[in-house]
C-alpha cells in the first residue's frame, strides 16, 4: 500500500485538527447550553410551584375545602401537573399522577419541612419534580415536563454536529489551499529538475521568488552549473580523444586494408590474423564515430522542413532493406519539422539495432498524434525484457539479446544516440511490447504542423 503524499497528509491533518477543535467547542457549547436551559427551567418551575403552593394553602384555609376544586383552580397549563399530600391521602387533578410519582426520599425531605427539587422520568419522559412543604405537615408537589427542553437539546446537538462537520470540511479546504501554495516552490523545483533531465540545461530557479527558499534556489542553481560544467568537460574530452584517435585509426585502417588485399600471398594463420585486425580496426572506427556523434548530441537541434518518408526509404536503401518496410499512417504528413542529420541518424541506428539484435526490421512506421511526430521500428527478435527497457538507452549498455549474440560487434552507443537525438527535439525514446519482437518508438513534439 503506497503512502499518501505530503499534500494529502497535511490536508488530512488540517481536517482532523479542525474536527477535534470543533468537537471540543461543540461539546463545551452543548454542555453550557444544557446547564443554562436546565437551570433556567428549574428556577422557573420552583417559582411557579411556590406560587401555586400559596394558592393551594389559601384554598385550604376555608372551613370545608374542596381539595380537587382547589387544584383545578391552578393555572398550570399542560406542562405542569399538581399533586397534594394531606393527612388523609394524595390528591391530583388527573388519575395518571399519584404517590408513586414522588420518590420516597423526596417525600421525607418535604415532610421534614424542607423544599426539594429532583429530575425524574415519568412514563418515559423527563420531568422536574418540585416539593414545597405546607403548614400542618402537608406537602405540595408539582411535576413539570422537560420534554420541550430535551427537544431543544436535540436540535442544539444536531446543529453543533453539523457545524463541526462543516468546520472539518473548511479545515480540509484550508489545508489543501495552504499546501498547494506552500508546495508551489517545491513544484517549481521538481519541474526544473524534469526539464534538466530532459536536456534543458539552461533551466534555473529564481532566487527572489520566495525569501525563505533563497538558499534552496541558490544551491539548486549552483548544482546545475556544476553539472553543466562537468558534462561539458566530459563532452569535450570524448570529442578531443575521438578526434585524436582518428588519425592513427586511419593509418591502421589503411595498413589493414593492404594486408586484406594481399591475403592470397599469406599463409593461413597470417591471413586469419590480418582479418581479425581489419575487423577490430573497423569496430574501433565505428566506436570513435559514435563517440563523436554522442559529443555532438549536446548541441541544440537545427530544425528544418524534412521529407521524413523519403529519408526513411533512403535509410532502408542504405542498409540494403526493402523500401516497402516504410509505412505512413493515414493522414500523417510526409514533411516534418526536425533536424535532418539527427533524424537520419535515429533511423539508421534503429535499423542497425534491429538487424544486429532483433532478427531484422519488419516495419518502419511514421505517424502523427496531436502535433507529435511518431517513429516506430518493429523487429522480429526475442523482444526486450521489462527490466532492460530503460537501461538499454544508456551509454555503453547492451541488452540481454545483445549479450546472447556474442558474435555482434556493437558499441553499446546506438540506442543512447537515439535517446539523445530524441531529447534534443524535446522528445523521448522507448521500447514497447509486441506479439513477437520489439517495437522501438520515438516521439518528437512539434515535428508535425
Amino acid at each position: 500500500m503506497s503512502r499518501p503524499g505530503l499534500r494529502a497528509r497535511v490536508t488530512a491533518a488540517f481536517a482532523v485538527g479542525a474536527l477535534l477543535l470543533a468537537a471540543l467547542m461543540a461539546l463545551f457549547s452543548y454542555d453550557l447550553t444544557r446547564r443554562s436551559l436546565l437551570d433556567e427551567r428549574e428556577r422557573t418551575a420552583v417559582r411557579a410551584a411556590y406560587y401555586d403552593a400559596a394558592v393551594v394553602r389559601s384554598g385550604l384555609d376555608t372551613g370545608t375545602p374542596d381539595v380537587v376544586a382547589v387544584l383545578r383552580s391552578l393555572d398550570t397549563g399542560s406542562a405542569r401537573r399538581p399533586l397534594l399530600h394531606l393527612r388523609d391521602g394524595w390528591y391530583a387533578r388527573t388519575a395518571d399522577v399519584g404517590a408513586s410519582s414522588v420518590p420516597a426520599e423526596l417525600q421525607r425531605v418535604v415532610a421534614d419541612g424542607r423544599p426539594a427539587v429532583q429530575r425524574i422520568r415519568l412514563d418515559g419522559q423527563p420531568t422536574l419534580l418540585v416539593g414545597v412543604p405546607l403548614p400542618g405537615e402537608l406537602g405540595y408537589y408539582e411535576l413539570t415536563s422537560l420534554r420541550e427542553v430535551e427537544d431543544t437539546f436535540q436540535v442544539v446537538g444536531l446543529a453543533l454536529t453539523a457545524v463541526a462537520i462543516m468546520i472539518a470540511g473548511a479545515g480540509a479546504a484550508l489545508g489543501w489551499y495552504a499546501t498547494r501554495h506552500s508546495l508551489r516552490p517545491l513544484t517549481a523545483v521538481a519541474d526544473a529538475a524534469e526539464r534538466i533531465a530532459a536536456g534543458d540545461f539552461a533551466t534555473r530557479l529564481d532566487p527572489t521568488t520566495d525569501p525563505d527558499l533563497t538558499r534552496l534556489s541558490s544551491s539548486f542553481n549552483e548544482m546545475v552549473d556544476k553539472l553543466v560544467r562537468r558534462i561539458d568537460r566530459d563532452r569535450r574530452f570524448a570529442a578531443d580523444v575521438s578526434h585524436e584517435l582518428r588519425s592513427p585509426l586511419q593509418t591502421l585502417a589503411a595498413a589493414a586494408s593492404v594486408l586484406t588485399r594481399r591475403r592470397e600471398h599469406q599463409d593461413e594463420r597470417t591471413a586469419t590474423a590480418a582479418g581479425l585486425v581489419a575487423d577490430e580496426v573497423a569496430r574501433f572506427q565505428r566506436l570513435v564515430d559514435d563517440l563523436i556523434q554522442l559529443a555532438r548530441t549536446e548541441q541544440p537541434a537545427h530544425r528544418e522542413t524534412v521529407d521524413v518518408v523519403d529519408l526513411a526509404r533512403s535509410a532502408c536503401r542504405e542498409r540494403s532493406l526493402p523500401e516497402s518496410l516504410v509505412e505512413v499512417s493515414a493522414g500523417a504528413p510526409h514533411r516534418w519539422w526536425v533536424d535532418r542529420r539527427r533524424f537520419a541518424q535515429v533511423l539508421l541506428n534503429l535499423l542497425e539495432n534491429a538487424e544486429r539484435y532483433g532478427g531484422g526490421p519488419v516495419a518502419v512506421r511514421l505517424g502523427a498524434e496531436d502535433g507529435v511526430g511518431v517513429l516506430e521500428v518493429d523487429d522480429d527478435g526475442p523482444g526486450v525484457p521489462a527490466a532492460d527497457r530503460e537501461a538499454i538507452f544508456d551509454r555503453f549498455v547492451r541488452g540481454r539479446a545483445a549479450h546472447a549474440r556474442a558474435g555482434t560487434d556493437g558499441t553499446g552507443l546506438g540506442l543512447a544516440l537515439v535517446a539523445q537525438h530524441a531529447a534534443a527535439h524535446g522528445g523521448t525514446a522507448a521500447v514497447l511490447d509486441r506479439d513477437r519482437g520489439a517495437r522501438f518508438r520515438v516521439e518528437l513534439p512539434g515535428a508535425v504542423r
